[in-house]
């Protein structure tokens, strides 16, 4: 007699929802960052800042808030994403608030807290109303038309620095092509989820490499030279830059084909010879990149490169202290694009090295939620997004360290800048969103087991 028996599918694993050591863990952040205003009073003063209480509350309300609604509505997200961007949002504020010290007439720490509020506000908007992250996917085109439309204004308005990217109404001004990352993340995360299998096994193979057909590969393309060369026109190469890096990984994870990179890191070398070659304004940061103390030689005083790289060697292994350091004399983008250097002056190598550790962490996160995931668009979209912190930090900490030329970006978190503070919180949110799915135990994301073959069993 023969009987079959089958293995029943294995009992959802109940993953620990972790959320209690969240809570611990914002309150380690809300206290660093405390503790780091209190040092700047007492360095530049000699007292406790009159309001450093009403500071810690403040920062302790909206990281409860930001809590409360992680825990209602994505109770499995990872529990390191919050807190490590309250963190480094913490910081930040205090660093800003440090050099306003030292610039009575510019005091940007005031309006960074109404822009980091907004952001946390955003943020919990995004949690609470985007109960699934798939449904971005039904608005893949809308987001790419929107996004060109956000980096194509800035054009009919006055260049700020070199670039034109702001807009400004007013005494009111933003970067709307902060925004439009975000919407080029999902478009290329849907295209790409769309047609994986189309680009991985169709078209002709040169060499090692397997070209799409320019039926299939063409529109994103055709996207992506838009929008970068949008962005070239403004003369913001470091979004360029940005987009490019963006559009090579997400093919990559898309298609599993090594052979993008190369292609990538080739047009990327070539296509900054020719800008660099021929933009006077890109030129003239090549040049300083090449040569930073060249302005010294020529008696004219160093170079904001020159001052930043001073800065870092001011620093040593452990710092001059927060608030004892001369990184102000950077000029006028001390609070923006080199507010690493007052970072590594007064926090140290130690110091640099624990921000770059928690940027890692942040974009470690964010790229094991999107592997934990079954469905390619939730995959894509965490990679890109994480990608995008990933390469911000690259490109911002290579630019005043003198790795690469400068780009004029802005750190993520840390630096002076409404339009990057409040992008950098829905990117957060959007990682929440997405780790919840990943973790959570619901039957759609867990695997169901595989049935066991026939068994004979002989009576």
């Amino acid at each position: 007699m023969t009987a079959t028996t089958v293995d029943a599918p294995p009992p959802d694993v109940r993953l620990p929802k972790r959320r209690g050591v969240e809570l611990s863990l914002l309150v380690g952040a809300v206290l660093i960052a405390v503790y780091g205003y209190i040092d700047v009073g007492l360095t530049k003063d000699g007292a406790v800042p009159p309001d450093a209480a009403g500071y810690g509350a403040g920062l302790g309300v909206l990281a409860l808030l930001a809590h409360l609604a992680v825990r209602f509505r994505a109770p499995y997200a990872d529990p390191l994403l919050l807190p490590i961007a309250v963190l480094l949002n913490g910081l930040g504020l205090v660093l800003i608030y440090r050099l306003d010290l030292e610039t009575p007439r510019d005091q940007a720490a005031p309006t960074q807290l109404v822009w980091s509020t907004l952001g946390v506000a955003l943020f919990i908007g995004v949690v609470i109303l985007l109960r699934d992250h798939r449904v971005l996917q039904r608005y893949a085109y809308i987001s790419v038309a929107a996004a060109l439309v956000l980096m194509t204004v800035p054009i009919f308005f006055p260049a700020i620095n070199g670039a034109k990217i702001w807009i400004r109404v007013g005494g009111f001004s933003f970067q709307p092509g902060e925004f439009a990352k975000i919407l080029l993340a999902v478009f290329f995360a849907a295209y790409l989820a769309a047609n994986r299998n189309a680009l991985a096994y169709t078209g002709r193979k040169i060499w090692k490499l397997q070209l799409p057909t320019g039926r299939v590969l063409g529109p994103i393309v055709a996207i992506w030279l838009l929008s970068v060369g949008v962005l070239v026109l403004e003369r913001d190469l470091g979004t360029s830059l940005l987009f490019f890096g963006l559009f090579v990984i997400l093919l990559y994870v898309a298609t599993g084909r090594t052979g993008w990179i190369a292609v990538g890191l080739l047009l990327a070398a070539v296509g900054a010879f020719v800008v660099g070659s021929l933009e006077p304004h890109v030129n003239s940061r090549v040049e300083d990149w090449l040569n930073p103390f060249a302005s010294i030689d020529a008696g004219q005083g160093p170079s904001q490169l020159a001052q930043s790289l001073f800065a870092f060697a001011a620093g040593g292994m452990l710092g001059a202290g927060l608030g004892a350091g001369e990184s102000v004399l950077i000029g006028f983008a001390a609070k923006s694009d080199f507010i690493l250097a007052t970072a590594g002056e007064e926090l140290g190598l130690s110091g640099l090295t624990a921000i770059f550790l928690l940027y890692a962490l942040l974009v470690a996160r964010g790229y094991r939620a999107g592997l934990a995931l079954r469905d390619p668009f939730g995959r894509l979209l965490s990679i890109g997004l994480a990608s995008i912190l990933a390469l911000q930090v690259f490109v911002i900490a290579g630019g005043v360290m003198g790795l690469i030329p400068l780009t004029g970006m802005a750190m993520p978190f840390l630096a002076q800048g409404g339009s990057s503070v409040v992008t950098n919180w829905i990117i957060v949110a959007l990682l929440i969103r997405v780790s919840d799915s990943a973790r959570s135990p619901h039957p759609e994301h867990v695997e169901t087991g595989i049935i066991a073959p026939v068994v004979e069993d002989d009576q």
